[in-house]
């Protein structure tokens, strides 16, 4: 747990990667793999994940980014998409995959169904798309944990245009919206943010112990 604590204090949000190093293959399956993980909502994971590695569908979205450099530079640009809608179809989908990992008969997850169904497809669609969008950014804590532990940087982005993101990847048709944004990768020696002391808020001020 102490090394835990150490990569957390290394990790900062990378201003400038260096574009020559990339993630290597294994490194790039625990991070996804980290995200797969992650806790969520009933379980749901009402969200998608895209893995931008292509230099050319990056460079559309750099404009749509404020111009941040990180967009092009990173080793891999990973997009966390909400979905806009929940709907009975999708829920029962979920619950034939607990059905058949754990081997349980559909009609013991009735119970269950109900009461998921009770609680989401009673929200309007904003509604639906804002819980959803809440559960990336647990995954997104996960990645920036389990880069850091590897020794790899990140960036978390919220500084994009969410429209233009649908509209170059297609997401509004796929029932989703960008959420937020990780640039992933090593950070440049040119990079002046990483001597920066991290500044957070001290214990006795973030904390109360009741």
């Amino acid at each position: 747990m102490n090394t835990y604590i150490e990569n957390l204090q290394w990790r900062y949000a990378t201003k400038k990667f260096d574009s020559a190093k990339k993630i290597s293959e294994k490194d790039l399956k625990i991070l996804l793999e980290s995200m797969r993980l992650t806790a969520s909502s009933y379980g749901l994971q009402p969200y998608h994940i895209f893995i931008i590695s292509d230099p050319e569908i990056r460079k559309k979205l750099q404009p749509v980014s404020w111009g941040q450099t990180q967009i092009v530079d990173a080793s891999h640009l990973i997009v966390l998409a909400n979905k806009t809608e929940v709907d009975a179809d999708w829920i029962d989908a979920y619950l034939e995959n607990i059905g058949e990992t754990r081997n349980i008969p559909l009609e013991a997850l009735n119970e269950y169904a109900d009461f998921m169904k009770s609680k989401l497809l009673d929200l309007s669609p904003e509604e639906q798309s804002a819980w959803a969008a809440k559960q990336n950014y647990i995954v997104l804590g996960n990645l920036l944990s389990a880069a850091g532990e590897l020794k790899i940087d990140t960036c978390p982005m919220e500084g994009f245009e969410a429209e233009s993101y649908n509209e170059i990847l297609g997401l509004t048709d796929m029932g989703l919206s960008a959420t937020l944004v990780a640039a992933v990768g090593y950070r440049s020696a040119e990079d002046e943010t990483q001597y920066y002391t991290k500044v957070r808020q001290p214990e006795d001020q973030l904390f109360t112990h009741l």
